[in-house]
C-alpha cells in the first residue's frame, strides 16, 4: 500500500516522542537535583555495560540544533517530558529558576519554528528526595505530584496547550517496584500494588489540576499495551492470556474510565484494596481528552504452573522463531490495529493518539549514511495499520514515532537504537537515517 499523509485527514497529528532522562544529559547542571535514575544507573549490574544518562544526547546543550533539524524534517509536533528534579530539585518546595528557564527556551524555540509542544509531566525520573520519603509507595505522592503539576502549568501553560500526565504507569510501577529492573529497584507484589494505586490516583489528580488552571487545554495520559494471543486454543492458555491482558493492558486504564480495578481474573490483585481509602474509586476517574496508546508488539501467552499469582508466561519471540527487533520483540505491525480496536471497544473511551511506536534495530554508519531498511519497513507497515483502523471508524487522532534521536533506553543502555536520527554518543554527531528521511518526505 502506498501511504499518503492526506489519507489520514488534514487534522491528523504527526510527531515524535522523547523523554527528559533519555536525551537531556546535564544531570547535575544549573541546580538540577538528582532523580532516582541518576542513582540507579550507578548500581552494579543494573544497566547494560554500566551505561548511564549523565550526558545521553546532550539535548540540554544541543536542543537548538535538534529543533532546527526537527523542523527541517517537517516534524511539527514534539512530545517531550519535563525533568521534575530540574524544576523542583527536592520534588516539592523551592523552584529552580534555571530549570524553568531551560524549558521556557525549549518551548519558545519550538513555537518559533512552528513545532507544537506536547508535554509529558512524568516520564519515570522521580526526584531522589521524594524517593527517600517513600516515592510512589507513599500516598502523599499524590499531593507532591499535583504541586509539581501546578508549577508546570503556571510557568508554561500560557504557551503549552497539550499535556500528558503520566508515561506508562503500569510499566514504571511494575519494573521499578515489582521486578526491580528499573529505578528505584524495589521488588515485591505489595510494593507494586501500592505504587500502582498511588500512580493511578496521581494520574487523575494531575489531570484535574491542569483543567482547573487551564480549562481550554488538551489533557491525556499514556498507557503501554500489547496485543495478547493465547499460545494454543486450550482453555488453560486462553485463561492465561486473559490474565496477561489484565496486567499488561487493563490494570490502570479501567479505573481511569470509572470501571474500578479488574481484579476478577487475578484474585491476588484484590490486595490493592488495602491501599484504598474512602472515595478513592471516584478519585481514580477522570474524563481525559485523549488516551495515549503506546504499542510495539504482541505477546503470545501460555499457561505455566511455575509462575506465581498468574500461572501464565510469555512465549518469547526467539523461541517462536519469528522476526525480532533489537529488544527481542516480535515484529508484528498488526498489533497496532488490534490494540486500537480493543481500546475503542470501551464504551466511554475518549479519542486515541498513538503517543509512542517504533522499532530498535542495529544500525550501521557507512560513508556518513544510515540505511535502516527494517525500521523504515516497520514504520510504514504500522502506520498502514493505523490507517486501517481509522478507515474503519476508530477515532485515532495522531501518531508519534518513538523516537527522534537514538537515546538511553533504560536498563538496555545505548545498545537498542530507536531513533529516526542516528547519534554517535562519543562525538554527539547526528545523522538522519533513511527512516527519518522517509518520514520527512511523508510529512512534506
Amino acid at each position: 500500500m502506498l501511504l499518503k499523509k492526506e489519507a489520514f485527514g488534514k487534522d491528523f497529528i504527526w510527531g515524535v516522542s522523547t523523554a527528559a532522562y533519555q536525551i537531556e544529559g546535564a544531570h547535575d547542571l544549573d541546580g538540577k537535583g538528582p532523580s532516582i535514575w541518576d542513582i540507579f544507573v550507578k548500581k552494579k549490574n543494573k544497566i547494560f555495560q554500566s551505561h548511564h544518562g549523565d550526558i545521553a544526547c546532550d539535548f540540554y546543550n544541543r536542543y537548538t540544533q535538534d529543533l532546527y533539524l526537527m523542523h527541517r524534517l517537517n516534524i511539527r509536533h514534539f512530545r517531550f517530558s519535563l525533568s521534575w528534579s530540574r524544576i523542583l530539585p527536592n520534588g516539592i518546595g523551592e523552584v529552580n529558576q534555571s530549570g524553568i528557564d531551560f524549558y521556557n527556551r525549549l518551548i519558545d524555540l519550538s513555537l518559533e519554528l512552528g513545532i507544537t509542544p506536547w508535554i509529558t509531566l512524568y516520564h519515570w525520573d522521580l526526584p531522589l528526595a521524594l524517593d527517600k520519603k517513600g516515592g510512589w509507595l507513599n500516598r502523599d505522592i499524590k499531593d507532591w505530584f499535583t504541586e509539581y503539576v501546578a508549577v508546570c502549568v503556571k510557568h508554561f501553560g500560557d504557551r503549552v496547550k497539550h499535556w500528558m500526565v503520566l508515561n506508562e504507569p503500569t510499566v514504571f510501577s511494575a519494573a521499578g517496584y515489582f521486578f526491580g529492573v528499573h529505578a528505584p529497584g524495589k521488588k515485591g507484589l505489595d510494593y507494586f500494588l501500592a505504587a500502582a494505586h498511588h500512580a493511578a490516583l496521581a494520574q487523575a489528580a494531575g489531570a484535574r489540576v491542569i483543567k482547573a488552571l487551564q480549562p481550554d487545554s488538551t489533557v491525556g495520559t499514556t498507557f503501554s499495551c500489547s496485543h495478547i494471543e493465547p499460545y494454543t486454543d486450550r482453555e488453560k492458555d486462553i485463561l492465561a492470556a486473559k490474565k496477561a491482558d489484565v496486567l499488561l493492558n487493563r490494570l490502570l486504564l479501567e479505573p481511569l474510565l470509572g470501571m474500578g480495578y479488574p481484579t476478577r481474573e487475578i484474585k491476588v490483585l484484590k490486595r490493592i484494596e488495602q491501599y484504598m481509602k474512602a472515595n478513592d474509586e471516584n478519585d481514580l476517574k477522570f474524563n481525559m481528552d485523549f488516551i495515549g496508546v503506546q504499542n510495539y508488539t504482541r505477546e503470545i501467552i501460555k499457561h505455566s504452573l511455575f509462575v506465581p499469582y498468574l500461572r501464565a508466561k510469555i512465549v518469547n519471540a526467539k523461541d517462536r522463531k519469528v522476526e525480532m527487533t533489537a529488544m527481542n520483540w516480535e515484529v508484528y505491525p498488526e498489533s497496532m490495529y488490534h490494540i486500537l480496536n480493543k481500546f475503542n471497544s470501551y464504551p466511554n473511551m475518549p479519542p486515541l493518539i498513538i503517543t509512542e511506536n517504533g522499532a530498535a534495530f542495529p544500525d550501521k554508519v557507512e560513508d556518513n549514511v544510515v540505511h535502516d531498511t527494517k525500521r523504515l519497513q516497520y514504520l510504514q507497515a504500522t502506520i498502514g495499520q493505523v490507517l486501517r483502523a481509522k478507515q474503519e471508524g476508530i477515532p485515532v487522532k495522531g501518531y508519534f514515532v518513538w523516537t527522534f534521536l537514538d537515546n538511553f533506553e533504560w536498563a538496555e543502555g545505548y545498545q537498542p537504537r530507536f531513533g529516526l536520527v542516528h547519534v554517535d554518543f562519543q562525538t554527539q554527531q547526528r545523522i538522519v537515517k533513511s527512516s527519518g528521511q522517509w518520514y520527512a518526505n511523508f510529512l512534506e
